[in-house]
């Protein structure tokens, strides 16, 4: 068992300030022009660059989202009697990659283009969820293995059918759940499907990266008895974080948050069955728990995976490029069968839609030209 990633997984917090009339005003107008086109519309205030939802959503009338490594922004219409108006959430990609000292200057930095000003004391952190990514082929996941208070909830999921794993179950798990939000939770999941299955491609270069600097050799993703990684993870909600912890700013979080992860793995152990001993609670951990609980000890602030951020465009762009190129020969080869082509003629009606595109284009240059700013403008982020 390696330990291939270890880090922050996802953040939520709100913040005591709104935006200001101009901004709001500026925002009306761009999403008015969103909302008629049924589609984001790429915006830039204060050098600042989004993608500005059609939709608002959560009570917050303006959603922004800032590229793929995964920053959303809500903000409220600026309302005195209200002072929480925006809320910041940041997904896996930018933590794992960049680290959560970078999240939190960019959100500064971010929020000083648009002109909101806040102090330190005006941060409310409401969730934070720490993983541990351990590559374990081998390991065989089971819920009766968790020794976990008696009135704890515990969620458990299996592969689909054909997956037969031991025991002569059908389906493996692949998954348990224990606990709820907005409390504390612990996951432990198989990372490598969700990623298959979910198409993250970008967590294979986590992985390998990290095993890179460890002098060790990549994972090869197409076996399953060599890249198997499981996830443990632990998800602090605003009820665990501020009423038991008293968690709520930066501050804060850098000093406690290794306590709360401390706490996850000895309230919730994943253990080695006893024959011998119908206590439960003296059996003792399993090894890939003693592995993952290590990690509480560190200093869980800068850990990153340093991979590029170049290359995590050029992962993201080559997904879409797959994805994209796939649905265009779907709907070619649709296209094909509804005019009765056969399956010997198939390649020459390839050529001649690629004619009828380029005619297309020369018929009516003006709307082509337009069609591609739009699509420039919508994968800015990756191109």
């Amino acid at each position: 068992m390696k330990i291939v990633h270890q880090g922050f997984d996802h953040l939520t917090l709100s913040i005591q300030a709104n935006i200001s009339h101009k901004l709001f005003a500026f925002l009306e107008a761009e999403k008015e022009q969103a909302e008629d086109a049924r589609a984001p519309r790429p915006i830039t205030y204060g050098g600042a660059v989004f993608d500005l939802q059609p939709h608002g959503g959560g009570g917050y009338r303006f959603i922004l989202t800032g590229g793929p490594l995964g920053f959303r922004w809500a903000f409220k219409k600026p309302n005195a009697r209200d002072s929480w108006g925006i809320r910041v959430i940041i997904g896996s990609t930018v933590l794992a990659t960049q680290g959560l000292g970078h999240v939190r200057a960019h959100i500064d930095s971010t929020l000083g283009r648009l002109g909101v000003k806040f102090a330190a004391h005006q941060v409310s952190i409401a969730r934070v969820d720490f993983c541990v990514d351990v590559l374990a082929p081998e390991f065989k996941l089971n819920p009766e293995q968790f020794v976990i208070h008696s009135h704890t909830n515990r969620a458990d999921h299996r592969a689909a059918p054909e997956d037969v794993g031991s025991n002569g179950k059908s389906g493996r798990f692949t998954s348990v759940t224990v606990g709820k939000m907005p409390g504390r939770q612990v996951i432990v999941y198989d990372k490598r499907q969700e990623v298959i299955d979910r198409l993250k491609p970008i967590w294979w270069d986590i992985w390998n990266t990290n095993l890179e600097r460890d002098g060790l050799p990549p994972l090869n993703a197409s076996d399953a008895s060599q890249s198997r990684v499981w996830r443990i993870e632990v998800r602090a909600g605003k009820d665990l974080l501020k009423d038991r912890w008293q968690i709520r700013t930066w501050e804060q979080l850098d000093a406690l948050f290794g306590d709360v992860v401390a706490e996850a793995f000895q309230k919730v152990r994943y253990c080695v069955p006893d024959a011998t001993d119908t206590n439960r609670a003296r059996w003792a951990n399993h090894p890939i728990w003693d592995l993952a609980a290590v990690v509480s000890d560190d200093d869980l602030v800068e850990m990153r995976s340093y991979v590029d951020a170049n290359a995590i465009k050029h992962v993201h762009r080559e997904e879409h490029i797959k994805m994209i190129r796939a649905q265009v020969i779907g709907n070619a080869t649709t296209l094909a069968a509804l005019e009765g082509t056969e399956e010997a003629e198939l390649a020459d009606y390839m050529v001649q839609v690629g004619e009828r595109l380029s005619e297309a284009v020369r018929t009516d240059p003006e709307r082509a030209s337009n069609k591609l700013d739009d699509a420039k403008g919508r994968y800015r982020f990756i191109a």
